[in-house]
């Protein structure tokens, strides 16, 4: 097999050699250029000619007869009578014999402007002969003629000859078409000396075996080149969108691989990276040594650091994170020895927020090196990154230190200020493969400051306008995340089908699909909770806890929702246990003050339920306290709401209701569901508190309980949509108290039937729980 020429080459030859000539017009020009130039350049160029955009095709980039005749049929030649394929097609009859084909590339030399040395000797220049157009010697045109040449000349015999018949097989199906224009074109036209009936010849038949003109359609013919070049266009998108071959490249890369033509050591890289994707640790690890083991031989120790990074990257991916920091540590080393500082900076980068994914795993190396205050390590990066020109680097860095701020509860300008910077070199440099990681955190930041529905429109921004561009794992979690939102206002079967829209290859990810199954799987025992179906609850709880997320945040709610499992059944003694457990753990690990916060007010929540709620009442005001100096404003009203009932507990009315009142506007605007209805049972206490205290005085006494009915209303809805079973029935017992309060007894009994009528329910769902 050929290391560079193929059949299809030769098409490009011919048509370079026909525009030189002058007779393809001015309208066809930017068209058979622009194929040509597809065509001889990198293979991404001519992957998205072709319009490839989530993977290539080799049978659409590999050039057949058929792609030629569609770009010049439509267009005329400078010969009246005679279109563009006409003259192709001539050109490519006239090479009739294997010396015909020597004579061709011979004659290639005069499509070529002289070189200086040339001019000099003969001693004149012309860019023109006639109508004839010289290519320079450098131009993208001159540079493959020449290549093409030189190439040609080194071909062994034996190559030389496999060239000859691919072409003919190549150009067989135009025989009709050629047929036509010259009727004394017989089935041996296709090699002159096989003119006179030797076609059936014991010599023909050894030299060209079964080849026929009239055999319908020619076998594809690939170059060692071409495989490169497609190996490398596979990497490039496997490593920017994160994705895997599907099964149709695989096929046919498999076929070219198999097709005599020798295979690069890049295949191995592939293998590596669709091994890896797929969670086959054995196959990764012995691909990637295999592919590191060929690149030493050739390279040196050039690429010692990248097999290291590789093999690091693997490591912490698998779960072995002690030997994935000391593979980087290695590989840092390695790049410092080599001064190769792109994979100096991306393993700093990469050592960075492995540290903030695992901190126990980085602690030694935290104590010992520059990474030790993350401050100090971003700003490091920053310079680093500007000064070598690393955009991609230097705009993750910018992110990293928004959540820095965010995660330490410091300014939410200065978070603001780095997005936006992050965002201006987004579109200066066009890196669309950042905007993922800017928008998710956007959404993030409006997350905290309680505008949800900001939150929420950014991630459907980025699905609507990123997502051809974007890498998986961003489209992944920006779609889990709007999937979230949806179910804090209980819009569960919108969730699910949000969930659902996730792309089917983005699953065959092992990673991105354990990332999806967890979600999903807090999706549903989010409802299960809400319906108070602790059976079905403690079965998908116990298999999540079973799994080990890699992200933190993911293994942070499902502890979230271990302890919410744990009050519901009232084990509070082992809920308490383990909700200081996971405090004492994120204080120690410096994790997010959101977590942190979060535990604080569940803390105060627990001593609720326990019948002690002085004992929350601190630990309520501290989470308030913080979480308004860190502008966390849904986790203060949260807590607000918690203190409020604390004073409700307190006999302190006036104070609840009053509290509760000022922060009822940005509850709603949270769109939380829960918090709201946890904020309106709160009103419909006080207001019932202050209605028992003004007994003397029925004209306030109807009024409080007439704001109480409302707010119990008001409650009710926020149950129902979340399909809360107890704040249903809670709702329903709070109405009918209220009703024989007021003395209409049958209303009264309504509210009683449907809290029985909702009790019933909810048995027979329980009922039909496998």
């Amino acid at each position: 097999m050929a290391r560079y020429l193929t059949s299809a080459k030769l098409g490009l030859l011919s048509l370079i050699s026909l525009y030189a000539d002058g007779v393809v017009p001015t309208a066809a020009a930017v068209p058979v250029l622009s194929f040509i130039i597809s065509n001889i350049f990198s293979v991404n160029a001519a992957g998205s000619s072709y319009g490839c955009t989530n993977g290539l095709k080799p049978s659409k980039f590999v050039v057949s007869i058929d792609d030629f005749q569609e770009l010049c049929i439509g267009h005329g030649s400078g010969i009246p009578g005679r279109s563009v394929w006409d003259l192709l097609l001539k050109k490519l009859w006239e090479i009739n014999s294997f010396d015909a084909l020597h004579q061709f590339f011979d004659d290639l030399t005069s499509l070529l402007a002289k070189s200086r040395e040339e001019t000099l000797g003969d001693g004149e220049m012309d860019a023109t002969v006639g109508d004839r157009v010289l290519l320079s010697r450098v131009s993208p045109l001159g540079a493959f003629v020449r290549r093409t040449q030189l190439e040609f000349m080194r071909m062994p015999f034996h190559d030389a000859l496999e060239l000859w018949k691919g072409f003919v097989s190549f150009r067989q199906p135009t025989w009709a078409t050629w047929r036509k224009r010259n009727p004394l074109a017989g089935k041996g036209s296709f090699d002159v000396n096989l003119e006179g009936g030797m076609l059936e010849d014991r010599l023909t038949n050894a030299v060209y075996g079964r080849l026929r003109v009239t055999d319908a359609q020619p076998p594809e013919q690939f170059s060692t080149d071409d495989v490169e070049r497609l190996l490398e266009f596979q990497v490039d998108e496997m490593q920017k969108a994160g994705n895997r071959m599907s099964e149709d490249v695989r096929h046919q890369f498999r076929r070219m691989l198999d097709s005599n033509v020798m295979i690069p050591s890049l295949s191995h890289y592939v293998k590596f990276l669709d091994s890896w994707r797929a969670g086959d640790y054995p196959s990764s690890f012995d691909n990637l040594h295999r592919y590191f083991d060929y690149t030493m031989q050739n390279r040196d120790r050039t690429y010692y650091q990248y097999a290291l990074l590789n093999l690091a990257i693997l490591q912490a991916d698998f779960g072995c994170y002690a030997e994935a920091v000391a593979a980087m540590q290695e590989a840092i080393s390695a790049a410092r020895e080599n001064k190769d500082m792109g994979c100096l900076n991306f393993s700093l980068s990469w050592l960075y927020h492995f540290g903030k994914a695992h901190p126990n795993e980085v602690g030694g190396v935290g104590k010992k090196g520059m990474m030790s205050i993350e401050r100090e390590g971003l700003a490091f990066l920053k310079t680093k990154a500007k000064e070598t020109g690393m955009w991609s680097l230097w705009s993750t860095s910018l992110l990293s230190e928004s959540k820095l701020s965010l995660a330490n509860g410091e300014s939410i300008a200065t978070a603001f200020e780095n997005i936006v910077k992050s965002s201006h070199l987004n579109v200066i440099k066009g890196m669309t493969n950042v905007l993922g990681s800017q928008m998710l955190l956007q959404s993030s930041l409006w997350s905290r400051l309680g505008v949800s529905q900001l939150a929420w429109s950014y991630c459907d921004i980025f699905r609507a306008c990123f997502s051809k561009q974007a890498p998986l794992e961003d489209m992944l979690k920006s779609t889990c995340r709007s999937a979230y939102f949806m179910a804090q206002k209980g819009r569960y079967e919108d969730a699910m089908s949000r969930m659902d829209e996730v792309d089917s290859s983005s699953l065959r990810i092992l990673k991105n699909y354990q990332y999806w199954t967890m979600f999903a799987g807090l999706l549903k025992l989010k409802r299960l909770l809400h319906r108070d179906n602790l059976r079905a609850a403690e079965r998908l709880l116990n298999q999540l806890l079973a799994q080990e997320p890699s992200e933190p945040d993911i293994a942070f709610e499902i502890h979230v929702f271990e302890l919410d499992f744990l009050m519901r059944q009232g084990s509070y003694p082992t809920a308490l246990e383990k909700l200081e457990s996971l405090a004492t753990r994120l204080s120690s690990e410096d994790a997010d003050v959101l977590s942190r916060l979060r535990l604080l007010t569940m803390k105060a929540q627990l001593f609720s339920r326990c019948g002690v709620p002085l004992k929350g009442f601190s630990a309520a005001v501290r989470a308030a306290s913080v979480a308004w100096r860190t502008r966390l404003l849904p986790v203060l009203w949260e807590a607000l709401t918690t203190i409020a009932g604390i004073l409700v507990h307190l006999e302190e009315f006036e104070a609840a209701a009053r509290l509760v009142s000022a922060i009822m506007p940005q509850v709603i605007e949270c769109e939380d569901s829960i918090l709201s209805a946890q904020a309106y049972s709160v009103l419909v206490d006080a207001e019932m508190g202050l209605a028992g205290q003004a007994a003397t005085e029925p004209a306030k006494r109807k009024e409080h309980v007439v704001k109480a009915n409302e707010f119990i209303g008001s409650a009710f809805d926020e149950f129902s949509s979340i399909a809360d079973i107890n704040g249903q029935c809670e709702a329903m017992a709070k109405k009918a108290t209220m009703m024989r309060v007021l003395g209409d007894v049958a209303l009264a009994n309504d509210y009683a039937a449907k809290y029985l009528d909702l009790k019933s329910e909810w048995r027979k769902e329980l009922e039909l729980e496998p």
